[in-house]
């Protein structure tokens, strides 16, 4: 393993070489996130989920810019331009851009102005211009006119001498990282609409006329500006003043007052303008839209976990409902653990206006099946069927609830869809999709693509590489922080366990189907190709709820089991009791059972544990409600206060949904101060906002709230 790589990440993220060391080993052995930060505190000092892809991102960072210094070194070598000295200049660069720099003059040429003027035999004029010690330039270039190498005149020879000087300058390495920091202090980000293309690109209209300093863009903007250039409507520029740039130039060189020194300012301006200037701009905007991409991201993954972390309602026998206005409503009645066991379709609202028959149908399905809670989709006709639904009495305690069915079409439209309901169409799939969200959404939200639910910020424009791996780690971060339970889990959930993967999943499902429920976490070791190291990856967070081991429903360890065992005999009580009492558990001295393996955070982390086995991390279930009356942005008057729910956040704001079908803003401005300032206090999804309504724009369906407080639930199911 590379120490030079161990203090540089030690360095860069302020931790210890030693746990750096020991977590790339981890990673090295195949070990996950989720399992080296639960299962592996003391090997790691205890370095949490972010801490460890922090590190297994920058180690991969590293590994590219060695990849690309051995590439350069090896071409070097090739073409006999290796110098020991040249060689240890790139051994000590350590980034991408300054190795480019050393290599640069270096690389292998397409045919260019100076190559060719190099042809033609002028390099010993540039070298006479460039020390700018002669007066007459003209006389010098005399000398270097010959019409069979294609230079005519003495305008030829000075013109191809300056592409020479030219050329030297864009390869000064001093002069390309001097630049740089003029880029990073001074450039602006500078955007205006392209000619004839003003009515099309009205949604870029703030950027038609617009300059900011890149140092202060905030991230949305600039994917916006970015955006609005990759669509054809804006012309984009980003560079510092130009005056400062060819002057920083000119100080470096232009030293007497000699003609020679005039055509060597010609030089430079066209070096920094053709050659310079679009170079640095381009790596400038890959190293801007690189921290954008980061920030955009960064929120999105926040949305995402907060989403896939949101209050599931539990094992409730559930009618879900897909609203529509001329299709009609979809209904399907799922039992506790999500099997559909009834679908059809009412139609009570315009066109077909059949409300008493839509009514009598659910009170009858409620009946039948013995329905525990309504889930309905917030999409269209959505607000008027919960209007519906929520005047209905039935002869048992049932809550109706509202949805959010974002991605619910994609899922209905997906090969795991169809693979799992083969002789459903899309309208029932889409309807069991909204029904499980209420039941568990981290299992139901796991089968769609993170980027089709609808919580993002410009995810379609930033690195999708980079956003595929900080969703998926997301994604894998949540299944494991809630625990799995193996005999109920879908293939798609059981494949973000530590540890299994799609593959694996199978196997488990297979199994599941040919031998009935497992009955312990030691059984899961007879899956076809569940191996020693997928088990210790995956144990801990797959749980067994009717195991005879009370601790395979916990999140201790098998690896573990043998000191919960020994802490049970101390007292002379067995497992089950010292789960059951607390009492018993406060008689434990966990500094008594301290082994080389297992230090005090990991028997913190067992106590707490045996204290409540299997808990669910996420917060429980509450019911929300839209203001009565409010049901479309025409019934929205200027000042009105309601009840909303957070939807999405950006770094500019949240988005609220007040039950409109059209989610409103409250631009971070409007956002109550503390929950801008505090880190401790901050807005979350499906967070209940009051807020106020600021302004409605009817033309461009546009609402602007402020923020008032945080509402509380109604009540808890």
């Amino acid at each position: 393993m590379e120490d030079k790589h161990i203090r540089i990440i030690s360095q860069e993220l302020n931790i210890s070489a030693q746990q750096i060391q020991s977590t790339l080993l981890l990673f090295a052995q195949g070990a996950s996130i989720p399992f080296v930060a639960r299962y592996r505190k003391e090997i790691t000092g205890g370095l949490d989920e972010v801490q460890l892809a922090a590190i297994r991102d920058r180690k991969a960072k590293l590994e590219e810019i060695d990849k690309r210094r051995e590439s350069i070194l090896s071409s070097l070598q090739e073409n006999e331009l290796l110098t020991p000295a040249l060689k240890e200049q790139l051994k000590a660069a350590q980034t991408l851009a300054e190795l480019e720099d050393i290599y640069l003059p270096y690389r292998p040429k397409r045919k260019t102005r100076a190559s060719i003027a190099l042809e033609k035999g002028l390099e010993p004029l540039a070298k006479i211009l460039m020390a700018q010690s002669i007066t007459d330039v003209h006389k010098a270039a005399q000398k270097f006119i010959n019409a069979e190498k294609g230079v005519n005149n003495t305008e030829e020879a000075l013109a191809g001498a300056r592409d020479i000087m030219a050329e030297w300058i864009n390869e000064n390495r001093h002069i390309r990282d001097g630049l740089r920091r003029l880029f990073q202090r001074q450039a602006t980000i500078k955007s205006e609409v392209i000619k004839g293309k003003d009515e099309d690109a009205s949604k870029f209209r703030n950027y038609f006329d617009f300059e900011e300093p890149m140092s202060r863009a905030p991230s949305h903007r600039v994917l916006a500006i970015l955006r609005g250039e990759n669509e054809g409507f804006l012309r984009v520029k980003i560079a510092p003043p130009e005056d400062d740039a060819l002057g920083f130039i000119a100080r470096k060189y232009l030293k007497t007052n000699e003609p020679a020194a005039g055509q060597l300012s010609i030089a430079l301006k066209d070096a920094y303008k053709r050659l310079l200037q679009p170079t640095l701009e381009t790596e400038f905007r890959n190293i801007t839209k690189e921290k954008a991409d980061q920030k955009a991201i960064e929120v999105f993954v926040e949305n995402l976990r907060q989403l896939l972390m949101a209050s599931p309602i539990g094992q409730k026998n559930t009618l879900a409902i897909d609203p529509g206005f001329r299709t009609g409503c979809k209904i399907v009645c799922l039992d506790k653990q999500g099997k559909l066991l009834h679908n059809e379709t009412i139609y009570p609202h315009p066109p077909q206006n059949e409300v008493k028959q839509s009514i009598n149908k659910i009170e009858q399905l409620v009946g039948a099946y013995k329905i525990d809670a309504i889930a309905i989709g917030n999409g269209t006709a959505g607000r008027e069927t919960e209007r519906m639904v929520k005047y209905l009495r039935f002869n048992r305690d049932v809550t109706a609830v509202m949805v959010n069915e974002s991605g619910a079409s994609v899922y209905s439209a997906s090969a795991v869809a169809r693979e799992e309901f083969p002789e459903y169409d899309v309208t029932v799939r889409g309807a069991v999709s909204i029904g499980r969200r209420l039941m568990d959404p981290l299992a139901e939200l796991v089968k769609i693509d993170p980027k089709a639910i609808g919580v993002g910020q410009y995810q379609h424009d930033v690195d999708q590489k980079m956003l595929a791996r900080s969703l998926e780690d997301t994604v894998m971060s949540c299944v494991n922080a809630v625990g799995v339970e193996v005999n109920t889990a879908s293939k798609q959930l059981l494949s973000y366990v530590s540890g299994i993967g799609p593959a694996l999943a199978q196997n488990v499902i297979d199994y599941r189907n040919e031998y009935g429920a497992f009955k312990s976490r030691e059984e899961i070791k007879n899956v076809a190709r569940f191996g020693p190291k997928a088990y210790e990856q995956s144990a801990g967070f797959l749980r067994i709820r009717d195991s005879k081991n009370p601790l395979d429903k916990s999140a201790v360890h098998p690896e573990s089991y043998h000191i919960v065992k020994k802490m049970a005999k101390s007292l002379n009580v067995s497992v089950q009791d010292l789960m059951k009492d607390e009492a018993l558990r406060e008689k434990i001295d966990i500094r008594d059972f301290v082994t080389e393996s297992a230090g005090l955070p990991t028997l913190r982390d067992i106590m707490e544990e045996l204290a409540k086995p299997g808990r669910d991390p996420r917060e429980k279930f509450g019911v929300f409600q839209f203001a009565e009356g409010v049901n479309s942005i025409n019934d929205l008057r200027e000042g009105m206060e309601l009840p909303g729910i957070v939807t999405n956040i950006t770094a500019f704001g949240a988005f609220v949904d007040v039950g409109v079908h059209q989610d409103g803003l409250v631009h971070k401005s409007k956002i109550m101060e503390k929950y801008v300032n505090d880190p401790s206090e901050h807005l979350k999804l499906n967070q209940r906002l009051k807020v106020k309504v600021e302004s409605i724009d009817m033309q461009r369906k546009r609402i602007q709230f402020t923020m008032l407080g945080v509402e509380q639930p109604r009540y808890a199911f």
